[in-house]
């Protein structure tokens, strides 16, 4: 089979049928947004959601068969659904960052939807994002909203002069001396109009502890496979008011965590929101992954 038919099929495998809303979903969420707006959503969702003490530290250890001394405790923090916009803007994030902080992780991990409508919601968040702090430095993925008006190259510009990197379709290695991290990031499996999966994966190297970002997790069975440890997604918000008939306004969530063979796919419920300033049985999150040793 040649390379480009390879190819080909990895992105198919991955690609997903994007969501579309009717008008009038559109159209009454864009009233309830100004509404609750009006009535200080943005400020009212801080205080309930993102101030200390009221998101929630998840942590998820991913045990590694003979996993490199090197590599031993490699801590990733992972942040997603930020949305900003209506309710999260300028300095939203700053008790966040201070927690991130306080962990000292090896490495930081956005796994999409800065935005929620336009790319310039993503400019009054990025002095949190860049006061970020780990040995490693910040990665990124977009999500399915990051291309709403396909400006996503100006985000990556703003980003990158803040030391913010995105992978589009590839990998970033870390070498600890005893063992390598290959982060690999996919573009979104919805919306972008480049999916390819074997460009992403092109540098990584033998013995290399492969962990992929994506921001959906409908493609964590693609993607999983030996050599992979990880995929870290996020998209579906832990269906953010998760309350019966509720449930089925978002995306499908599969859980909080699935075991894909050797690959366990994590899926964060975010920090930001969608259409209400509200959460109901999924808090907003920072998940704590850690690599641990195991024999055999």
């Amino acid at each position: 089979m040649s390379a480009s038919v390879r190819a080909m099929n990895a992105a198919a495998a991955l690609r997903q049928e994007p969501r579309r809303h009717s008008g009038l979903r559109i159209a009454t969420v864009r009233v309830l947004v100004k509404l609750t707006s009006l009535l200080g959503g943005r400020a009212r969702y801080r205080r309930a959601h993102l101030a200390r003490g009221r998101f929630l530290l998840r942590e998820e250890r991913v045990g590694v068969p003979d996993l490199p001394r090197g590599l031993e405790g490699f801590t990733i923090v992972q942040l997603s659904d930020l949305h900003a916009g209506a309710f999260l803007g300028r300095g939203g994030l700053s008790e966040v960052v201070e927690e991130v902080n306080r962990l000292g992780p090896d490495l930081v991990a956005i796994t999409g939807d800065l935005i929620s409508s336009h790319w310039t919601q993503a400019l009054p968040i990025l002095d949190d994002l860049a006061g970020l702090r780990s040995t490693f430095g910040t990665l990124a993925v977009f999500g399915n909203h990051d291309y709403r008006d396909r400006s996503e190259h100006r985000i990556v510009e703003a980003f990158r002069e803040r030391g913010i990197r995105f992978l589009r379709n590839e990998c970033a290695r870390f070498d600890t001396g005893d063992g390598t991290l290959a982060a690999v990031g996919v573009e979104d499996l919805e919306e972008a109009r480049v999916l390819d999966l074997e460009a992403a994966r092109s540098g990584l190297r033998e013995g290399d502890v492969e962990v992929v970002l994506c921001h959906n997790p409908a493609g964590g069975p693609a993607l999983a496979r030996p050599g992979c440890v990880a995929v870290l997604a996020g998209h579906t918000h832990g269906h953010q008011i998760d309350l019966p008939v509720l449930r089925r306004a978002g995306p499908p969530h599969p859980g909080l965590r699935v075991e894909l063979g050797s690959t366990a796919l994590v899926i964060s419920r975010g920090l930001g929101v969608v259409g209400l300033p509200l959460r109901v049985g999924a808090p907003a999150e920072v998940v704590v992954v850690r690599l641990t040793r195991r024999e055999g």
